[in-house]
């Protein structure tokens, strides 16, 4: 933008919309959303965070994908802006997947990361 501001969005896949969905409903918890974070720790700094949650906080960004919410806090989205979160699949396990392109490096967890 013009004025030097930044948009901070963070985008979610129907793919990952699909699972929360379908984690949420396997823990008697339908129509739940997902909180996706950012904390201190992890082998690189900083680390991803995942939780089931039923209410917006005061300073969340909501995203809506296929009727499913997930919530990132002001302060996560300062490290996750412009980030796009999916589900990948495959034989030694299924998880969520963060695509941050502020990331300058990360560990083969794929949870923790640096900026």
């Amino acid at each position: 933008m013009p004025d030097g501001t930044t948009i901070r969005v963070f985008h979610v896949t129907p793919r990952a919309a699909e699972e929360i969905a379908s984690i949420a409903e396997r823990q008697g918890r339908a129509g739940a959303g997902l909180r996706v974070s950012v904390s201190a720790g992890g082998c690189s700094g900083l680390q991803y965070g995942f939780d089931l949650e039923d209410k917006v906080g005061e300073d969340d960004l909501v995203v809506t994908v296929e009727g499913t919410n997930v919530f990132v806090d002001g302060v996560s989205l300062d490290f996750l802006a412009g980030s796009q979160l999916d589900w990948h699949e495959a034989l030694i396990g299924s998880h969520f997947v963060v695509r941050n392109p502020q990331a300058t490096s990360g560990c083969g967890c794929g949870v923790s990361f640096a900026v």
